[in-house]
C-alpha cells in the first residue's frame, strides 16, 4: 500500500511522493525556548518521531530539521522578568527541551539549527523580497521591515482564508505598516531591549521576525522544495501561512505536504502555561513512566485532539503494562527474539493510511491477546512469531521496552537500580523460603509489605517477578 498523508493545503489525504525518490526531507517547527515544555509542546515531537520511524521502516532515507527559536519577544520579556541575559534564559530551556524529548524516546533531529545562527540567510531573504516588491522598509525610520500581504495574491491559501476576511492580531503594532495585517520580517532595535539581541542590517540594527526564521532555515538545509513541513495546528495561521507566503514569493516551491498535529487540551482548552494548566513534562514523568506517557500520546490519531488528564493517563499506563507484560513473559519463555522484519499487513495498512495509530494499536493488542493464549503451552514457533511481531510494531511506535532507550533505563534510575533490585530479590527469596516451609503467614506478610511499598509481585512458572505499581492520581494539574 502507498503511504498516504493528510495535506492541510489541499485539505485531503493524498499519496505521498517525495521530491527525491527514496529520500524524505522533513521540517517541523521547534519550540520557542521561553520556558519548560509541557505535554502539549512535546506532543509534536512524538508525532513526528513516529512518522520518521515509519518512513525509515518503509525504506526511506529521512532527514529531519527541527529549529530552535532562541530569539523572540517572549524570550526577551521572560528573561527580563527573571533578571538574566536573554541568551542564558533561552539556553536553559533549550536544554530542558532536549531532556524532554530524550526522556520520551524521541530520536534527535538530523540537525537542529538555532535562529540566532542564521541571521545572514534571513537578511538575504528580506533583500530578495524587497527587490521583488513583496516587502518594504517602514517609512517611520524605525528600521522595521514588513511583508506586504496584498502584494501576494495567494496569501491565505494554507489556512483557506481571504485577505479581506482576516483581522490584524490584537497585539499587532500598526505603525509604519501599509496594511495592519502586514507582518514583520525585521524588527528595528529599540533602547528598551538588550543591544545583544540585535544585529546590523541595511535597514538598521534589529532582530528577525519569528516567521522569517523558519523560512530561512528550512531553505538552507532542505532546499527550495522539500517534502513535509509540520507543526502543531495552532501554527497553521499565521506562522505557517506567513512562511509559505514569504518563501513562495521569492520563487521557492517550499513544502509539498503540510502536516499539522491536533492540540493537547485540558478542560477543553489549549494547554498553555499562561492559563495555569500546563502539565510540564518533567513533572508528569514523576507521576508515570516516560514510556507510558509516550504510549498515551501515540495511541491517539495525530489529527485528533488529546484531552489530557491523569485519569486518562493512568488508564493508558495500564494498557501499556498489559503489552509490556506479554513481552516480558514471552521473552522469559522463549529466551528472546528480535523484532520482526515483516510486520502484520493490517498494521502496515493502518500506518500507511495517514499514520492511523488507533487502527495500528488494535492490531497490536489483538496480537498480544493471541500471544497470551500461546504462553500456557510454553515455547513454540507460534509464540516466537507473536513476540517478534509485537516487538516489531512497538519498535515503529517507539515503545519496545527491550530496545533503547527504554532497555537501558530503570524506573528507579541511576546507581540505585542494582541496589533496589537486589533488595527486592532478597525479600522474594525470604518469601520463597517461607512458602517452602509452609509458613504462609510470613510469606503473605512479605508480599503485603512489598505491595505497600508499591512493588507488585507476580508468581510465574519461571519464578516470582516484580514490578512497580502504577501511581494513583486524583488531580489533573501540575
Amino acid at each position: 500500500m502507498t503511504l498516504r498523508l493528510y495535506d492541510t493545503m489541499t485539505a485531503a489525504v493524498r499519496d505521498f511522493e517525495p521530491v527525491h525518490p527514496g529520500k524524505v526531507g522533513i521540517y517541523h517547527c521547534g519550540l520557542t525556548v521561553q520556558g519548560a515544555p509541557h505535554v502539549g509542546h512535546i506532543y509534536k515531537e512524538v508525532v513526528f518521531d513516529v512518522l520518521r520511524r515509519w518512513m525509515e521502516r518503509s525504506g526511506y532515507e529521512v532527514t529531519v530539521i527541527a529549529n530552535v527559536t532562541d530569539i523572540e519577544d517572549k524570550i526577551l520579556a521572560k528573561s527580563a522578568e527573571r533578571g538574566v541575559p536573554w541568551w542564558a534564559h533561552a539556553y536553559e530551556f533549550e536544554r530542558e527541551l532536549h531532556w524532554s524529548y530524550d526522556v520520551l524516546g524521541c530520536r534527535p533531529p538530523t540537525y537542529e539549527p538555532r535562529a540566532t545562527g542564521h541571521i545572514p540567510e534571513m537578511l538575504e531573504l528580506i533583500d530578495e523580497l524587497i527587490e521583488r516588491g513583496h516587502a518594504y522598509v517602514a517609512p517611520d525610520g524605525s528600521g522595521d521591515v514588513y511583508f506586504d500581504i496584498r502584494s501576494w495574491p495567494s496569501y491565505g491559501e494554507l489556512s483557506h482564508q481571504k485577505i479581506d476576511d482576516m483581522e490584524a492580531a490584537e497585539d499587532a503594532d500598526p505603525r509604519g505598516k501599509r496594511d495592519p495585517r502586514d507582518f514583520a520580517l525585521w524588527k528595528g532595535y529599540t533602547p528598551d531591549t538588550p543591544r545583544t539581541a540585535s544585529w546590523p542590517a541595511p535597514y538598521g540594527r534589529g532582530r528577525p521576525g519569528w516567521h522569517l526564521e523558519c523560512s530561512a532555515m528550512a531553505g538552507k538545509y532542505l532546499g527550495d522544495e522539500f517534502d513535509i513541513h509540520g507543526g502543531g495546528l495552532d501554527l497553521r495561521f499565521p506562522h505557517h501561512e506567513n512562511e509559505l507566503a514569504q518563501s513562495t514569493a521569492v520563487g521557492r516551491k517550499f513544502a509539498r505536504f503540510w502536516m499539522h498535529n491536533a492540540l493537547v487540551t485540558t478542560a477543553g482548552e489549549k494547554m498553555s502555561k499562561s492559563m495555569g494548566n500546563g502539565a510540564i513534562v518533567r513533572n508528569v514523568v514523576q507521576r508515570v513512566r516516560p514510556i507510558e506517557l509516550r504510549y498515551y500520546l501515540v495511541q491517539s490519531h495525530y489529527r485528533s485532539v488529546v484531552e489530557f488528564s491523569f485519569e486518562a493517563l493512568d488508564e493508558a499506563a495500564k494498557g501499556f503494562q498489559r503489552v509490556e507484560g506479554f513481552v516480558t513473559r514471552a521473552t522469559e519463555v522463549t529466551g528472546g527474539v528480535e523484532p520482526a522484519a515483516e510486520l502484520p499487513s493490517d498494521f502496515g495498512a493502518a500506518m500507511d493510511d495517514d499514520l492511523g495509530t488507533p487502527a495500528a494499536f488494535a492490531v497490536l493488542h489483538n496480537t498480544v491477546r493471541d500471544g497470551n493464549k500461546l504462553l500456557a503451552d510454553g515455547d513454540s514457533p507460534a509464540l516466537r512469531e507473536s513476540l517478534a511481531a509485537v516487538r516489531g510494531m512497538l519498535e515503529v511506535l517507539g515503545l519496545d521496552p527491550l530496545a533503547d532507550p527504554w532497555a537501558s533505563r530503570s524506573d528507579v534510575g541511576g546507581e540505585l537500580t542494582e541496589v533496589v533490585d537486589g533488595l527486592v530479590k532478597a525479600l522474594l527469596e525470604q518469601r520463597q523460603a517461607a512458602r517452602e516451609r509452609k509458613d504462609y503467614a510470613a510469606s503473605d506478610a512479605i508480599r503485603d509489605r512489598l505491595k505497600a511499598l508499591g512493588v507488585v509481585v507476580e508468581d510465574t512458572p519461571q519464578g516470582p517477578r516484580w514490578s512497580l505499581a502504577a501511581p494513583t492520581t486524583t488531580d489533573e494539574g501540575s
